[in-house]
């Protein structure tokens, strides 16, 4: 399956040349709470992410009421409430969704949310988000991928919780229908162990398919998210919190204001270190090969007509004047057109 090597979110190209596209998952962060999601805003467009996305569903569409929470809910979290009870406090209106959208928008961040029931999904389609970011949660719902693959829109999925086939299934009927995919690994759970990160799995995924890469990452800290660039992500999703004390599932396993500037740091510095992958001199390099690189000169005196040979040249630096010695084989048997006093310059047709 050969997907389009190149999308557009925005006014952000994301191809294999391109700068790391930042997430800044705000998730449910806010807390219900659309003064503090907008806080959140703020806190994602200082630190310099490209984009700020947060989670859109309708609990009775997503949840049965008595379905118990997550382990790692059930200790960030009041024990008492279900998971059910617990999300529904933390539902965005299709009206808040504007709101947030416009105000991501007048920061410069590109505003995203990941839908997690059709309800949702169909609502996003008065906000004209530029992509869907589907959860892990819904990597082998392939209904609901279908669905989205519909909207004619970029997709970004991530695949914690699944195995190599599932995933396969999921780019199987996406590939149906939209050719502009960018494919997650991920580990879900809230954080993860450093031995849980796996990003060597985007090294699976590159042999397996064709397509962009990225990594959802939720361990510790700035974590694994900028190891994993130079296997090849392109887009890296990391939670962010204004406090990882606020009372919340997410806020424990999201980094701190602080951390978020550290990471989105880090992260341009390795883009800088990656560069490009086509092996020419830099611009810096061209000056100092003058310097440094070498070129044929005399061994000893060479009289015309002698036969240059191992025996009668060799390679010094000449300030980049000459004949490379990469060209010696070319010049090796020839007859010399001149004499050639010791340490002079070799110059011949070749």
């Amino acid at each position: 399956m050969k997907f389009n090597n190149q999308i557009t979110i925005g006014h952000k190209v994301i191809n294999e040349n391109s700068p790391t596209f930042i997430i800044g998952e705000a998730g449910v962060n806010h807390g219900g709470d659309i003064n503090l999601a907008k806080k959140l805003i703020d806190l994602a467009a200082d630190a310099g992410v490209d984009a700020v996305k947060f989670q859109t569903f309708k609990a009775d569409n997503l949840i049965l009421k008595n379905i118990d929470k997550a382990p790692y809910q059930k200790k960030t979290t009041e024990s008492s409430e279900s998971q059910y009870e617990m999300l529904k406090k933390l539902e965005v209106s299709n009206e808040e969704n504007i709101l947030l959208k416009k105000y991501s928008e007048s920061k410069g961040l590109i505003f995203l949310t990941t839908p997690f029931d059709e309800e949702s999904l169909d609502s996003l389609d008065n906000l004209d988000i530029d992509a869907y970011k589907i959860a892990s949660t819904d990597t082998t719902n392939l209904p609901f991928l279908e669905k989205v693959a519909k909207k004619s829109k970029p997709i970004i999925l991530s695949t914690g919780m699944s195995y190599l086939s599932e995933v396969k299934k999921a780019l199987a009927v996406i590939h149906k229908f939209n050719k502009d995919l960018v494919l997650l690994q991920c580990t879900a759970n809230y954080p993860i162990d450093d031995k849980e990160a796996n990003i060597a799995v985007l090294n699976t995924f590159k042999r397996e398919f064709d397509v962009l890469l990225g990594y959802s990452d939720h361990s510790e800290g700035t974590g694994a998210a900028p190891y994993s660039i130079p296997l090849g992500a392109k887009i890296i999703e990391k939670h962010f919190t204004l406090d990882k004390e606020m009372s919340g599932p997410d806020h424990r396993a999201s980094l701190s204001p602080n951390e978020l500037f550290s990471l989105v740091k880090i992260i341009r510095k390795v883009d800088q270190y990656i560069g490009t992958k086509e092996k020419i001199p830099t611009d810096s390099e061209l000056a100092t090969r003058k310097s440094l690189q070498k070129c044929l000169v005399a061994k000893d005196k060479i009289s015309k007509d002698d036969v240059f040979s191992l025996e009668n040249i060799v390679a010094k630096r000449t300030g980049g004047n000459g004949i490379s010695p990469i060209e010696y084989y070319k010049l090796a048997g020839k007859k010399a057109s001149k004499d050639y006093a010791k340490d002079e310059i070799i110059i011949e047709v070749i």
